[in-house]
This record gives C-alpha cells, structure tokens and sequence, in this order.
C-alpha cells in the first residue's frame, strides 16, 4: 500500500492524474489503477472528478492526512531503538547560511519541548529543496526564495531580506561599483543556485561584462576568495557571516541594490504534524521575536 499512497500524495500535489504519472514516471492508466485498488482496500471514495482535475473528496483529505504520516515513519523504519518512544519525526531541509544562524537556537528549543522527538537536517541547494518539500519528503525547508510562483499546497513565510553588496579585497581602491565589476577578476556566485541566477539577472540587466575566473557555491568560500585577493563578487550580506572579514570591504549597489528572501516553505498547516508545526513556529520566532 506504500506504493499507492506515495501516488495518492503525488495526485494531491498535481491536481491531475496525467500530471501525477509523469512526476511519478508511470502511466496515467497504472496510477488510476492504483487509487482503484486504495479505494477498494479502503472501502471509499477518494476522489470527485471534475474535468480533467480530481478533487479529494472528504474522506481523501482525510486519508491523505494520515498517508503523510504514515509516509514520514516508513522512511525511519529499522532507525528506532528498541524500547524507545514512538514519535512522529520531523526533516527539515536548510542551505547553510541557515544551518550556520536560525536554526541552532530553533532546534534546542524544540528539543526541549519534545525531548522524545527526532529531527533530520538535510543539507541542500534550494531549487532541490522546493522539489523535495514538494514530494513530501520534507516537512519544511529554509531556503532562498525562488522567482518562480510555488505551488497552492506551499506556504512561504521570510526569515531575512539581505541585500547585495560587491566585496573586494582591502586592496583595492575605489568605489565605482560598474567600474570595479569591468576591471577585476570576478568570482562568481554558482549560477545553480537561486541566488547566483539573482547575481546573473543582475549582471545582465546593467550590461555588466565580467571577467569570470571561478563559479562557487558557497557564500563562506566566495568571502574567503576575496579576501585572499582572488578577485571580487556579489553576494547577500548573511547576518550568519557578518562581520566582512578585515580583508574585504563591501560597497553598496545604491539604488541599484537587489535583495534575496530567505524563508521557510512547506504545506499547509493541517498538513503537518504537531512537532512539525511548533518547529516551524519556532525558526519564524528565531529570525523575528515579534513573530
């Protein structure tokens, strides 16, 4: 039954069976198969078709509830210890710069809340993430925002808005921001990633030709070329990295100055588990007490 409802939470995500199949890469005719087959098991109608859409019925909202929990402990069977509790676990996907600031002080206030409760963090690139919320195999993610709309099952709440400054050793002078970018060696933020595609639109928009010598991924590992002298970069100004090191000075874009989000994503409420929810409502607190 594992089987069936993984494509039971891939219908409630896509809306349709067709798109259902192709995420899950089976044919639309195996996944109606399927929820044929739940339905039977089950004694009940999961679904009201309408057009090309199939809309849980109440019932299936309901199933569907207990399908994401029942989905959540399979993935950790074999991990309990013999004797211990029995607690829904909670995975938390996070880049780094959150794993470095938020979270830390989040998870030892929820370990003392729910001293019997076990939580995974899984290190990411945001794009992957997203994808992995999505499919359930995260409860909630903190990444960078993404520019494109997210789904209606997610929920985006920001933790920071940080804006861009170009970095570059103490040892160079001046502080013309297009002419410094024409002039030095430039370190690229990896354009993979939600944030180096941030600095790529950027550079575009202004007409900005670079001299490119590398492309990382790591902010920490862009701040520390810089300093070393290797060339200069755009990058967000992360609370988690301040202060600049004393070998990088940054200069503000003015009123060219863009912003990356960083937030915490995951589905609706009612469909995360108790623990879940109080982590979540614990990393928003972390970024803003007032929250």
């Amino acid at each position: 039954m594992i089987r069936e409802l993984k494509t039971l939470t891939a219908i409630a995500q896509e809306g349709t069976f067709a798109a259902a199949a192709q995420k899950s890469g089976l044919t639309q005719a195996a996944v109606s198969a399927q929820m044929k087959r739940l339905e039977e098991s089950l004694g009940i109608s999961l679904f009201v078709r309408k057009g090309r859409t199939a809309a849980l019925t109440p019932q299936g909202q309901a199933v569907l509830q207990q399908a994401y929990t029942l989905l959540a402990l399979y993935r950790t069977l074999g991990e309990a210890n013999t004797g211990a509790p029995v607690s829904t676990p909670v995975n938390i996907g996070a880049i780094a710069s959150i794993q470095r600031s938020l979270l830390p002080d989040a998870l030892a206030r929820f370990h003392q809340a729910y001293p019997d409760c076990r939580t995974r963090v899984l290190p990411g690139l945001s794009m992957g993430l997203v994808n992995q919320v999505d499919a359930g195999e995260l409860d909630m993610a903190a990444i960078i925002r993404p520019s494109f709309s997210l789904h209606s099952d997610l929920r985006w709440t920001t933790l920071a808005h940080e804006p861009y400054r170009l970095i570059v050793p103490t040892s160079i002078e001046g502080n013309d921001w297009r002419e410094l970018l024409a002039r030095e060696p430039f370190v690229r933020y990896d354009r993979t990633s939600f944030g180096g595609r941030q600095v790529d639109r950027f550079l575009r928009g202004q007409h900005c030709h670079v001299r490119e010598l590398c492309e990382v991924d790591e902010l920490d590992t862009i701040i520390q070329l810089v300093a070393n002298g290797v060339g200069i970069a755009l990058v967000p100004e992360v609370a988690a990295l301040q202060p600049w090191p004393a070998a990088v000075r940054a200069i503000a874009l003015d009123e060219h100055t863009f912003h990356r989000d960083v937030g915490l994503i995951h589905r609706a409420s009612s469909q995360l588990s108790a623990p879940a929810r109080a982590l979540a409502q614990l990393i928003c607190e972390a970024a803003n007490p007032h929250y």
